[in-house]
């Protein structure tokens, strides 16, 4: 007797559930687990009933707010990386093709060497605004088109100005030791010591980003059979495209601008929902949202325990996690083009 397979339509509930289920997990062992743990029923406590405990204040105070600030980036870095593979149909693209990365690195650094400015603020501001102008940039040059073309000519534009940028950060880093300090702090991507004041007022682009994703997802679908038979099918083409973009740049510029490059994130929360959405963009995209914010947390989470009484940050943690995950992935699934 053989088994029937398990429905589509049953199947991507069911996952978006579990997916939801694993997020909320994630948080409360990011809430209990840390330089000193602290027992579940404490943490509970310290959110659901007012208790006046060392413990509370940890968990209300320092621990709260950073695994919202996880949530939120994990979250936008997943969904900006699925929006970037199915609009590139590029498998190995991420966040960083459009050089959201370089443009907010070197932003910071610019600032931090031409005016010496530490403000973690004002920093933050100015690696959204150069994030934000290198995002418009690519989308000017790159996608003077919609065919097949103006996507090889995207990933060459984003690509060209992430090397020019990261090599003109790199001189100003060797140029002055203060641009160096605030440098190796922003550029490590973590949750720890971030401006908790800034990222409630990024939130409100982080939702609109959400938003726009989650809209420009039932258009991939068609986006991926081509151009011209999607325009066949009725899609705008072009109105896409400009949609998926500024909804890439208003997650991953706000994000990266806020806790720094986290490594690979983008890349492998897509690939890893691709276990339970296969190519359904409409799917896709929110269950790359929901792993990316477990993976996110876990990796914070293991940072803080692995490395006490200090820690290691996300980015670290990511990127020595990620690349045999995403290995191991990529080999069994026999990565293919989108």
């Amino acid at each position: 007797m053989t088994s029937k397979p398990f429905p589509a339509a049953r199947r991507l509930p069911f996952a978006a559930g579990l997916l939801t289920a694993g997020a909320a997990l994630a948080v409360l062992l990011s809430l209990a687990f840390g330089s000193n743990d602290i027992p579940f029923r404490e943490v509970l406590s310290a959110l659901f009933t007012h208790v006046d405990s060392a413990e509370a204040t940890v968990v209300t105070s320092q621990r709260l707010p950073r695994t919202l600030l996880g949530l939120a980036v994990g979250c936008a870095l997943g969904m900006a990386g699925a929006l970037m593979q199915g609009h590139t149909r590029n498998p190995l693209a991420d966040p960083g093709l459009f050089g959201v990365n370089a443009g907010a690195a070197f932003a910071v650094a610019g600032l931090t060497y031409g005016f010496g400015v530490s403000s973690s603020g004002v920093l933050v501001a100015a690696a959204l605004a150069g994030a934000g102008v290198v995002a418009t940039l690519v989308a000017l040059f790159g996608l003077r088109g919609t065919n097949r073309g103006a996507l090889v000519m995207l990933a060459i534009t984003g690509t060209t100005l992430s090397a020019l940028l990261t090599a003109l950060t790199t001189a100003l880093v060797l140029l002055d030791k203060r641009t160096l300090d605030v440098m190796r702090f922003w550029q490590v991507g973590a949750l720890a010591d971030r401006d908790h004041g800034m990222a409630v007022l990024i939130i409100p682009l982080l939702a609109a980003g959400c938003l726009l994703a989650l809209v420009n997802a039932f258009a991939l679908n068609n986006l991926g059979l081509g151009d011209d038979v999607a325009r066949s099918l009725g899609t705008r083409v072009r109105r896409s495209r400009i949609t998926g973009i500024t909804a890439i740049t208003l997650l991953a510029g706000p994000a990266t601008a806020l806790c720094g490059p986290v490594a690979f994130l983008g890349l492998v929360a897509p690939h890893t929902a691709r276990l339970f959405a296969r190519h359904d963009q409409r799917w896709l995209v929110p269950l790359s949202g929901l792993t990316g914010a477990i993976v996110l947390l876990v990796a914070d989470t293991v940072g803080r325990v692995s490395a006490r009484p200090g820690e290691l940050q996300a980015g670290i943690v990511m990127a020595a996690v990620g690349a045999p995950v995403l290995l191991a992935l990529t080999r069994r699934r026999k990565l293919v083009a989108l």
